[in-house]
């Protein structure tokens, strides 16, 4: 499969010193919620992405720790690169559900993954699975989410 757009884009901005940032604040434009967690997509690779949480104030719950909603949030945003830098050029993908659990505090840093096994794309539904670490790569969210890819017409 031929490097498409995304994977152009981010594979040239990674070159530079800040690329990432710049590669993140252009994706976030792409569905303005995900800026609220002020997202760096750190890798992009055909099935696969990374993205990190910075822990501050916005994103923090009552408790102190990240928000698992920021968490999703972040979850969301990677399926969503890999997705797009992935996906056969005559396939389309769209969300159906996530299913996450919720397994440790997260008390630092978040790096939310989502990783298409083998990067395998066929119509019907899809499974992605979906987990975010912290600083000691200790799990604390995991789960997946559904797609629902069909041919492009």
């Amino acid at each position: 499969m031929s490097e498409n757009y995304v994977l152009k884009l981010f594979n040239k901005l990674e070159k530079y010193p800040f690329g990432h940032k710049l590669f993140s604040m252009f994706a976030a434009r792409k569905a303005p919620y995900f800026q609220t967690i002020s997202p760096v997509i750190t890798k992009v690779v055909p099935g696969e992405c990374h993205c990190l949480i910075k822990k501050k104030r916005a994103v923090e719950n009552h408790i102190g720790t990240v928000h698992v909603i920021a968490i999703c949030n972040g979850l969301e945003m990677a399926m969503g690169f890999m997705a797009e830098a992935s996906v056969p050029k005559h396939l389309r993908w769209i969300p159906k559900g996530m299913q996450v659990d919720y397994t440790a505090k997260a008390d630092s840093n978040i790096r939310c993954e989502a990783v298409l096994k083998d990067n395998k794309w066929e119509e019907g539904d899809v499974i992605v699975d979906i987990n975010a670490y912290d600083e000691n790569d200790v799990v604390v969210v995991k789960g997946h989410i559904k797609l629902w890819v069909s041919a492009k017409k």
